[in-house]
């Protein structure tokens, strides 16, 4: 079968290869669950491998085949799997336990290992392929009334870690009720992070660098958000405006930011951090004004990562109820396409220089199609039975 890989540590190594097609038997004790892949969100993480910055292969392979964004419909289960079953529509978790504690409990999102395994990111092939197996421990069922927005649950995980992650720290102030929040960044992440906070009812202003209007402020506008671009207003401004902040989601991939909004997050708040720098940069910060206001503001920073099952259960029912709160919204996030796996330098062309793009994916296999013909397989092992 077809895979989209890469040299770990080779830069601008992305090709199609040929891999061995998995089978249900690749998983022990009969638990196991064959995938066909349907479609496949892309993002910086991508980019950034295949510019060699990260990555590793797993053990006794020279590749790694990228892809962490996984939707897909399930084709065959073994024989000790009750949990999910042929024509469901499914979504693979990215974590991989280790051996630490946290690791151990489901949690392996926690690890304190210095090595972590995620699939499609270091030390786990991920799911720009066209079938993959693994355990039901880490396969998602989506409701079929969410397949064609299904490839954003994986990055709606990570919001929904974040989020969940703040209110309880903050169940140490027993009547903690945030009202206003700030999104740092109008992407993908801050999109729906600006879409899950709405849904709990707290007003939200996002912030990016792009002046409006244009689609990304009119789509925070349409779920009840405000946009404010920051070549025009600083967060200080804002937050005297809009503010104290609450709750500030950072996912901007630009640290500096993180000390600005450090200074205007209100007492008793959250700061979460999404994004993941690699780079070298440093700046100035008035140290000691952000140290007294934590202290007696009683502040907090927490970071998010790649999410357990938990997280993804808790993005489900959020898609579920954004669909009806805001019917057609997220389907407006999936801004580009790209038909086929053989396209994958379109893909990564994509990612590099696409004007107005949010979601780039790859329709691996049309759903449609899929569902039939297992439906059809199902009925005719029915009959021979």
């Amino acid at each position: 079968m077809k895979a989209v890989s890469v040299i770990p540590g080779k830069a601008n190594s992305v090709h199609l290869r040929d891999v061995p097609k998995p089978k249900v038997s690749d998983s022990p004790n009969g638990r196991g669950v064959l995938v066909r892949v349907l479609r496949v969100g892309v993002d910086g993480t991508d980019k950034e491998i295949n510019a060699a910055e990260y990555g590793a292969a797993p053990a006794g392979d020279d590749y790694l085949t990228i892809g962490h964004e996984s939707f897909g419909i399930v084709e065959e289960v073994g024989a000790n799997v009750a949990e999910l079953a042929k024509g469901d529509y499914v979504v693979a978790t990215v974590r991989r336990p280790g051996r630490s504690l946290y690791d151990t409990i489901g949690t392996y999102d926690m690890t304190t290992d210095d090595v972590y395994y995620e699939r499609g990111i270091n030390l786990r092939h991920g799911y720009l392929t066209e079938y993959y197996v693994d355990e039901p421990e880490y396969i998602v069922k989506v409701p079929q009334g969410l397949k064609h927005v299904g490839v954003l649950l994986e990055p709606t995980s990570v919001i929904e870690k974040g989020i969940v992650q703040a209110y309880e720290i903050q169940r140490r102030l027993r009547v903690w009720h945030p009202k206003r929040a700030a999104v740092l960044g109008a992407g993908t992440i801050g999109l729906l992070a600006t879409f899950a906070l709405r849904l709990r009812g707290l007003e939200v202003c996002a912030f990016g660098r792009t002046q409006p209007p244009y689609l990304n402020s009119d789509l925070l506008g349409q779920i009840g958000g405000c946009y404010h671009s920051t070549k025009n207003t600083g967060l200080a401004e804002c937050a005297k405006e809009h503010g104290p902040y609450d709750l500030i989601f950072e996912a901007t991939g630009y640290s500096p930011l993180v000390f600005e909004a450090m200074n205007v997050l209100g007492k008793n708040g959250v700061l979460v951090l999404s994004s993941v720098t690699g780079g070298g940069r440093s700046i100035e910060v008035p140290a000691d004004r952000i140290n007294l206001g934590f202290v007696l503001g009683n502040k907090v920073v927490v970071g998010t990562v790649n999410a357990n099952r938990e997280y993804f259960e808790i993005g489900v029912k959020d898609l579920s109820q954004g669909e009806l709160q805001y019917p057609g919204w997220l389907s407006k996030l999936l801004t580009h396409p790209v038909k086929s796996l053989e396209n994958y330098q379109e893909m990564m062309n994509l990612l590099t220089t696409a004007k107005g793009a949010i979601k780039v994916y790859v329709e691996v296999a049309q759903m449609e199609k899929e569902q039939r013909e297992i439906n059809v397989r199902a009925s005719v092992a029915s009959v021979s039975s």
